[in-house]
């Protein structure tokens, strides 16, 4: 297991800001997860890890000892692309074994490590096969092999399910946890999937425009984002501009353009611009006489708009001109009518505007 250090790290294409002071600290054998939009940096980042290239300031250490100078293979740091990049003319077993023969070796040494690889991935049964007669998951799980056979000081995955369709993706996510952390590497997954990391990820850096905006364990950034950007990121959520109007004993009130919004929390004490942020989720959606949490929030809408996602129904609901989205459990709603929406204090998240 290694230990990475990032300092101040940027990175210039010209006069294209890529990086900017890029400051991380991974913890061996975490499974850290960069994410953000499309031009965030995230695989420019990764690429200045795996020794692809050189950053134009700041320096990378690998357990304490500078590698920013080294290349690839004197860092041993592994990358996994896109595109698994399997040798069609040869079985399983060899392309796994590729790396090793390339680095020199004994066979019998050779032969074991591989046999291991396999084995962690659950590929010995499709040893003798050649790629093209695998499935996608299985041609996955070959390339991680062959990553894994050399074991590298750091093993980055750069986006290693884009290619997979959507039910082999879900298949995947949990495959790769458990192969990542029974092999006890370092892993650096870059994906701008937010579902694949909340559900793989020991933490998750949110990156955007060349910055580092928040680092924390899915959880954390999932309930506790710092800014309106992370919390529209990570998941869906409602975001409504307000103004602290007064400040409670056991929170905020805050005057929104749908009313006045209690939230849990002091997120201030002036009175001032913020955002409230509510996710679908957090929303009960109340009709006719269902009884009222004296407590909670109540706004007054109707239905507009209805979608059956088959575990759930996703329901857009106008208030006062403006819609808000909230989810509930099957069965759906009509697609129209009367709802009151109702949400605890403690679901709506007081942010900087």
């Amino acid at each position: 297991m290694t230990s990475i250090e990032l300092r101040h790290i940027g990175k210039r294409f010209g006069s294209t800001v890529a990086l900017e002071d890029v400051n991380l600290q991974i913890a061996p054998g975490e499974l850290l997860f960069l994410l953000g939009p499309s031009g965030c940096g995230k695989s420019t980042l990764l690429r200045i890890i795996a020794g692809l290239l050189e950053p134009s300031g700041g320096s990378i250490l690998f357990d304490g000892g500078d590698v920013t100078r080294l290349g690839t293979q004197q860092r041993n740091a592994v990358m996994c692309f896109q595109n698994n990049a399997l040798w069609p003319h040869m079985t399983v077993r060899q392309n796994v074994g590729f790396g090793l023969s390339v680095r020199g070796g004994g066979a019998d040494g050779q032969s074991t490590r591989v046999a291991e690889a396999l084995r962690m991935v659950q590929l010995e049964a499709y040893a003798e096969r050649k790629p093209n007669a695998l499935s996608g998951g299985q041609q996955q799980r070959a390339a991680l092999a062959r990553a894994m056979v050399v074991a590298p000081k750091c093993l980055l995955l750069d986006e290693p399910l884009s290619n997979l369709d959507a039910k082999l993706r879900l298949e995947m996510r949990g495959e790769i946890r458990r192969i990542c952390k029974s092999a006890g590497y370092t892993t650096i997954y870059v994906t701008h999937d937010q579902k694949e990391a909340l559900s793989i990820a020991d933490r998750i850096v949110l990156l955007q425009d060349g910055r580092i905006v928040q680092i924390g364990s899915p959880a954390e950034l999932y309930y506790h984002p710092k800014n309106a950007f992370v919390a529209d990121f990570i998941g869906q959520t409602n975001l409504l501009n307000g103004t602290i109007e007064e400040i409670l004993s056991d929170g905020v009130n805050v005057r929104t353009e749908l009313g006045r919004i209690k939230a849990a929390g002091l997120a201030g004490k002036d009175r001032r611009a913020v955002v409230v942020s509510i996710r679908p989720e957090r929303i009960r959606i109340l009709r006719g006489d269902a009884a009222r949490s004296p407590a909670a929030n109540h706004l007054a809408g109707k239905v507009i708009e209805t979608t059956f996602l088959g575990e759930v129904s996703e329901h857009w609901v106008e208030i006062e001109g403006h819609r808000m989205k909230a989810s509930s459990s099957a069965p759906m709603l009509e697609a129209s009518g009367d709802v009151v929406l109702e949400i605890d204090a403690g679901d709506c998240v007081v942010l900087p505007e």
